[in-house]
């Protein structure tokens, strides 16, 4: 049989000094099972604190993490949770453009590199590029993560100060590659830029498309197909491209046609104006 005994039934059972012994110990057994679970919970407690500081740093790296996880793991993506994010990137690009001045676009993209929320930031950045024009338009390039989600913003200067005025990404243009991207400004006079879409695989797969901005929305002007083995220069005024045209699915490290095309943004038109080719190529095994 099993005897049980409650503590105070132990209590009656002792002497007053061993009583009190126990009392002592019980009290100090409940002020360690305090400060045990105080700890455990300190963590949560100061994440909690966080986010009900409204620290907006804080927040949209939180957003971007979730937009990278949501791009990866394949979940629904929401417009209003990336614009919320790409709003807090408006504000900060919005006040350092300030038409009055100059503005120092290397301590701006500073000032955006610390907001990367991966470690390390693999395919995530966020930077400013200016596309020319008097005043000048900036574009930001957002990249939230490997694989995307990625977004163009553009700002140009109304009534004395820069305001958000134009948006890419793949909800307003469902056929965007929004993944990422790099962008290339082309032409000085005029609001023309490419776009360069992926190229991460061991292949360089990417997609280049032209835009122009004029001065209410993001325009269009073309778009390649997949290109692999593909790589890109800047020119005047446009851009050249290499890349495989002939691939060879089951040898996808080799090409048997590499050419280079050149594109320019002439007389208010996109155009190819050169195109050459290059010959087989076969990249050195790795």
């Amino acid at each position: 049989m099993v005897l049980g005994y409650s503590r105070s039934t132990m209590e009656r059972a002792l002497p007053g000094d061993q009583k009190q012994g126990i009392q002592l110990s019980w009290a100090a057994r409940r002020l360690s099972l305090l400060i045990g679970v105080g700890l455990l919970l300190l963590p949560a407690a100061r994440s909690r604190a966080g986010n009900q500081s409204g620290d907006p740093r804080a927040e949209f790296k939180r957003l971007a993490s979730e937009l990278s996880a949501a791009r990866l793991g394949g979940a629904e993506e929401t417009q209003a949770q990336q614009e919320k994010a790409l709003s807090y990137l408006d504000g900060i690009v919005s006040t350092a453009v300030n038409p009055s001045a100059a503005p120092d676009l290397d301590a701006l993209n500073q000032q955006l590199a610390t907001l990367v929320a991966h470690d390390p930031p693999l395919g995530e950045d966020y930077r400013v590029a200016r596309l020319g024009g008097t005043p000048p338009v900036y574009a930001l390039i957002a990249n939230f993560g490997l694989g995307g989600p990625a977004a163009v913003r553009i700002y140009a200067a109304a009534g004395g100060r820069y305001h958000l005025t134009a948006r890419l990404d793949h909800f307003m243009q469902k056929d965007f590659f929004d993944s990422d991207i790099e962008l290339v400004p082309v032409s000085a006079t005029d609001f023309v830029f490419v776009t360069i879409s992926g190229r991460t695989d061991d292949a360089s797969t990417g997609m280049f498309s032209a835009w122009r901005y004029d001065g209410a929305n993001i325009n269009s002007l073309w778009t390649s197909d997949l290109l692999t083995h593909s790589a890109y220069e800047a020119m005047p005024n446009g851009i050249a491209l290499t890349y495989c045209s002939n691939p060879d699915d089951e040898h996808p490290r080799d090409c048997s046609k590499m050419v280079r095309d050149e594109f320019a943004w002439s007389n208010g038109a996109w155009k190819r104006v050169a195109r050459k080719d290059l010959g087989p190529a076969k990249p050195a095994k790795k």
